[in-house]
């Protein structure tokens, strides 16, 4: 004959050490650390990439204005294209730049073409530079383009 047994009252369930429970708090701060980690970083990136992509775009509406200029105003430049121009990281705030905003400053230069050709009295070379603080670093883009006394200007007049 078999007897039956019953545990009444007897817990044979397993409990974690302390020791335990510490390593997996440990390695969930970890975990947690490197998670904001990853997103500070990211949102940074993707900050550099807007201040970036806005003075490409501020760039390229300055060479635009610069193109259709006539040869005359492009010679006589005091009068037409600026020496020096601000922007700001938003249409919006071209009026008004809150203290947050980047501001972006800007240099336009028309010297000679570096040509050693016969036409090279006929063309300008156009160079406009950008530069904005950002993080504490400065940073710097520029453009250059050639103007011809006899080129695309001559078209849009």
């Amino acid at each position: 004959m078999t007897k039956i047994r019953y545990h009444v009252g007897k817990s044979h369930g397993h409990a974690f050490t302390l020791i335990e429970v510490m390593v997996s708090v440990g390695v969930t701060g970890v975990l947690l650390v490197s998670l904001y980690a990853g997103l500070t970083y990211g949102f940074a990136q993707i900050q550099i990439s807007r201040e970036e992509e806005r003075a490409t775009q501020i760039l390229s509406e300055k060479m635009d204005v610069v193109r259709l200029f006539s040869w005359d105003q492009v010679v006589n430049r005091p009068g037409y294209i600026p020496a020096k121009f601000t922007a700001y990281d938003s249409v919006a705030d071209a009026g008004n730049a809150p203290t947050s905003s980047v501001i972006y400053s800007g240099t336009v230069v028309v010297t000679n073409a570096p040509v050693s050709e016969n036409y090279s009295n006929d063309l300008k070379m156009i160079m406009i530079t950008l530069a904005w603080q950002s993080r504490g670093l400065t940073h710097r883009r520029n453009m250059t383009t050639f103007v011809s006394h006899y080129g695309m200007q001559n078209y849009v007049y």
